[in-house]
């Protein structure tokens, strides 16, 4: 009987620690998984974190341009936590309205009366990781579409 009870608990506390136990991955820029790994004993999320880059001002090498001719820019993307646009036009012509959208077109934010506005800031940090689309309406009727990727 002693021998059963020995047992018992043995393998009561081996399927305990089982459940601690997890195999984590860690993945490439391109989204490609590079390593495999075990951890044991592990009581917190084996989730990396990288450093956000802190932002006082944006400067011109910041900015990422659709064109060279192209006057709407936009940092960073991938996006985090914001988005921050920036445009000029020399005639007449303003972004009227910005919407944010999924990839299925779901409008998730608008933004509208922009016109005296060439700058504008889109907070990223409430949605899901992945892709999204922001659409830049002109005054003239026109559109721009970016890409961004939330990570």
């Amino acid at each position: 009987m002693k021998h059963y009870i020995t047992l018992f608990v043995l393998g009561f506390s081996l399927l305990t620690n089982a459940q601690t136990n997890k195999i984590g991955f860690d993945y490439d820029a391109a989204g490609n998984q590079i390593k495999r790994y075990l951890c044991i004993n592990c009581r917190t999320t084996t989730e990396k974190t990288t450093d956000v880059k802190e932002i006082d001002s944006l400067t011109e090498k910041d900015l990422q341009k659709f064109y060279s001719e192209d006057v709407i820019s936009y940092y960073p993307n991938p996006v985090k936590e914001e988005l921050y646009l920036k445009w000029e036009f020399s005639s007449d012509n303003t972004v009227s309205s910005i919407h944010v959208n999924n990839i299925n077109g779901q409008v998730l934010k608008a933004v509208s009366n922009l016109q005296q506005l060439t700058t504008q800031t889109l907070a990223f940090a409430p949605y899901p990781s992945g892709l999204y689309l922001v659409v830049l309406n002109y005054s003239n009727g026109r559109q721009k579409t970016i890409k961004i990727i939330k990570k």
